[in-house]
């Protein structure tokens, strides 16, 4: 089940003893560029949700798989970047599959199975003649 996007903020306190983190680690990870908690008029630092679910992440990474900070951003970055490439794959399919059915109207049914194939050819893995 999907978790809902509450806008719920938590002072560094909270997070502190929830996560069982002392507050310099969290004032740390910050410095280092791998949380960036919002800040309230006074200037406290604001938790939120998705700031809570990245922290879980630095936690699962440090502490279970022994990562250091430097590989814990190389990480991170890679996982956003991951997500930018999934979103620009699933446009691509979208976009791809609109084409299609936008040419299957204006086709003849024969030429769509006809498409089907060439694009199933031209994607077979191809075999050398050696053993």
């Amino acid at each position: 089940m999907a978790r809902s996007k509450s806008k719920a903020a938590y002072m560094i306190s909270a997070v502190s003893e929830q996560y069982q983190i002392h507050p310099q680690t969290l004032r740390l990870y910050e410095r280092e560029g791998l949380l960036k908690p919002s800040r309230s008029d006074g200037n406290t630092r604001l938790y939120t949700g998705e700031d809570l679910e990245r922290l879980e992440v630095i936690l699962h990474l440090t502490r279970d798989l022994g990562v250091n900070l430097a590989g814990v951003e190389i990480i991170l970055n890679m996982r956003e970047k991951m997500g930018q490439m999934q979103g620009q794959i699933q446009e691509f399919v979208a976009t791809l599959n609109r084409e299609l059915a936008t040419r299957q109207r204006t086709f003849e049914p024969d030429t769509h199975q006809e498409l089907v194939r060439v694009v199933t050819v031209r994607s077979a893995p191809r075999k050398s003649g050696r053993a």
